[in-house]
């Protein structure tokens, strides 16, 4: 299993959005980087990723599962650009905010600090688990038996 991170602006698709979608799995589509579709090129059915509000609140509110695989996005003609289908899987027990994650020498290398722009990005095992801790989890999700 792998993990990752999918930044939306709240007002366009929020974390409520994701959780009251039907049907429950949904297209991330919009997506409009090379580097964040060939992200999605690499996921797999059951692949875990965290739901980012960007602009005002910065902070992972919620995890998804990847339940389609890259296909192509039906917001465009242009076959360049491919998108997953998620659904929502648990909200966080608490939010993680950006500045939190910032503040954790653990996460310094995530690609999250480093490059906070990029929409769609992996999360390494061990980024996952500390957010997750961050997060007031007991059991981590997609590591853990019985979690989330």
């Amino acid at each position: 299993m792998q993990f990752w991170l999918f930044k939306s602006e709240p007002g366009t698709w929020s974390w409520e959005d994701q959780v009251d979608a039907d049907p429950p799995c949904q297209e991330w589509d919009g997506v409009r980087n090379y580097q964040a579709r060939n992200f999605m090129r690499q996921m797999k059915l059951g692949d875990l990723g965290f739901f980012y509000h960007s602009v005002n609140e910065k902070r992972i509110v919620g995890i998804v599962e990847v339940c389609r695989e890259a296909h192509p996005d039906s917001t465009t003609d242009d076959p360049r650009w491919e998108c997953v289908d998620v659904r929502a899987k648990c909200p966080l027990p608490r939010p993680v905010s950006l500045e939190e994650i910032k503040a954790d020498p653990r996460l310094a290398e995530m690609v999250l600090v480093r490059n906070s722009r990029l929409s769609v990005q992996p999360v390494r095992p061990e980024e996952w688990r500390v957010i997750c801790g961050m997060a007031g989890f007991e059991k981590v999700p997609g590591i853990d038996p019985g979690a989330c």
